[in-house]
């Protein structure tokens, strides 16, 4: 197996987290600081600093020092262009459920009225 792969599993394994997710939509928008990712999402500081800490390890986030803070962006802008392509084929599937589960419902009385007539 090329390493590539290898790496690749390590990126996703760091993505697959649903408030990791949160914290690379919010840094595609702009750089910031724990405390503004704190006031964002509506979590404890700790949390967000052991995130940020395995996604920095993993290299999915960068730390720059500005003065006396430490701002977190992205490490790689792709990062959320991939995500906003899994998110599409996420919502396409999620259509697609939905439509299967309205023609469903609409074919429910047509069983029901059928298994009446017996």
């Amino acid at each position: 197996m090329e390493p590539i792969y290898e790496l690749q599993a390590e990126i996703l394994k760091t993505l697959a987290n649903g408030r990791r997710l949160e914290i690379i939509h919010l840094l595609a928008t702009s750089p910031m600081t724990v405390g503004q990712m704190v006031e964002e999402l509506q979590i404890a500081q700790p949390n967000v600093s052991q995130h940020l800490a395995l996604m920095r390890s993993a290299g999915v986030v960068v730390a720059e020092r500005d003065g006396r803070e430490i701002r977190y962006r992205l490490a790689d802008p792709d990062i959320i262009v991939a995500c906003g392509i899994m998110r599409q084929a996420l919502q396409r599937r999620l259509v697609r459920l939905a439509e299967l589960s309205r023609q469903a419902d609409e074919a429910e009385p047509l069983v029901a009225s059928a298994a009446a007539t017996r």
